[in-house]
């Protein structure tokens, strides 16, 4: 017997994925549009996620969900204002420190990097900081100098609005966050109440996924950034690195992009070190390396393992790729999607790969013979399903 899809399923299924393509493009389109004003909502968005875990477990220990959410919030202020309480002072000497050493810094850079540029390559650094050269291009440009300036007041007069959102948001992000956790559950629920039933078992599954894998990865990711950054900062300081504070904050706040903040770190330490140093000290930079070799290995065989392990399987390529995209397409607020949309993206990458091996276009048409005893005639009936699918009954 010949069993044919009706004629017109094909087209049906196409306008369904279409339908599904454009109902995507519209919800980028619109978070496009939105961006500025949808930071502290996803901000608080992802407290909210992080910390319902905590907030359940709390609640099968028999406390209600306003109770434990209360608790939680409040663990979390207090962490925070702990943070604040010890690393804004020293990050205050660190700047007033920096501040101090920027004479150095501009005489080491006029009198012995833009030199040894200008060696290497022919190309005149130096003159072109010179002050006369800077007077004469001012007068001789006045007019486009008068616009950038305009162009800067202008940004200067909308800094004071800037500076209002900014405030806004911060106060935003904690209100948010608390009522995010408090509704979680009923956010799930109505979400899940949307899906088509016949897809509710695997988009459940599919949520389940993808929660464990990004939720295990930012948390333990947030440790790794810690780690770092502390092993840095100490190490830096104790071989007495003046900057080595800030320079080891700053390695381990970006150290969430693979490779890009030991690089950066690094930089910047053999830069300060040069500087601090007026040459080359060789003992402090052999010991800048031994501390950010100390820290790479720690980070590589001891804490990502850990604390993160394989959790989103996302290559460091692709979480490079995935933050400088986001960054592209929607900003800060794109950053702060990237690696969430990277673990749902991986996640039915993973399912689709599990359906392609199952596919008839993995697996390819092979013809199967079966013999079976006829209920009716008494004689056996030879089933041979061809190449193209059809049950010919002989």
């Amino acid at each position: 017997m010949i069993q044919t899809d009706p004629p017109n399923a094909d087209i049906a299924r196409f306008l369904k994925r279409l339908q599904w393509g454009l109902v995507a493009f519209a919800v980028g389109y619109v978070i496009w549009l939105l961006g500025p004003i949808l930071t502290p909502f996803v901000l608080a968005l992802l407290l909210g996620w992080l910390g319902d875990p905590l907030v359940d477990r709390l609640e099968r220990r028999g406390r209600s969900r306003a109770v434990a959410v209360t608790l939680v919030f409040l663990l979390m202020t207090l962490l925070l204002a702990l943070v604040l309480i010890i690393l804004v002072p020293m990050i205050e000497r660190q700047i007033v420190t920096l501040i101090d050493s920027l004479p150095e810094y501009r005489d080491w850079l006029l009198g012995t990097a833009l030199p040894w540029i200008e060696q290497r390559t022919g190309y005149e650094v130096v003159s072109w900081l010179d002050t006369d050269r800077m007077i004469e291009l001012i007068r001789g440009h006045w007019q486009q100098a008068g616009g950038v300036a305009a162009t800067v007041l202008a940004y200067v007069s909308r800094s004071g609005f800037a500076i209002l959102a900014l405030v806004i948001n911060l106060v935003l992000v904690p209100i948010l966050a608390f009522y995010f956790m408090r509704d979680w559950d009923l956010l799930v629920e109505r979400v899940a109440a949307l899906i088509p039933r016949d897809h509710i078992v695997t988009a459940t599954r599919l949520a389940r996924e993808t929660s464990e894998s990004l939720g295990g990865f930012l948390r333990g990711q947030f440790l790794v950034m810690l780690g770092q950054g502390a092993i840095y900062a100490v190490g830096m300081s104790l071989v007495g690195l003046r900057l080595g504070l800030l320079i080891g904050m700053i390695a381990g706040l970006i150290s969430f992009i693979p490779y890009l903040g030991a690089t950066v770190g690094i930089l910047l330490a053999l830069i300060a070190a040069i500087v601090q140093a007026q040459g080359f000290d060789w003992q402090l930079l052999i010991l800048i390396g031994v501390v950010f070799t100390v820290g790479q290995l720690v980070e590589s065989y001891v804490l990502t393992p850990r604390l993160v392990g394989d959790r989103i399987g996302l290559h460091p390529v692709a979480v490079i790729f995935a933050v400088l995209a986001g960054g592209q397409l929607f900003g800060f607020l794109g950053m702060l999607l990237a690696l969430p949309v990277a673990a749902v993206a991986n996640v039915l990458l993973r399912y689709a790969h599990e359906r392609y091996l199952h596919s008839r276009l993995y697996e390819g048409d092979k013809p199967e013979i079966e013999i079976a005893g006829a209920a009716a005639s008494q004689r056996p009936v030879i089933i041979v399903t061809g190449a193209e699918g059809a049950d010919v009954e002989r």
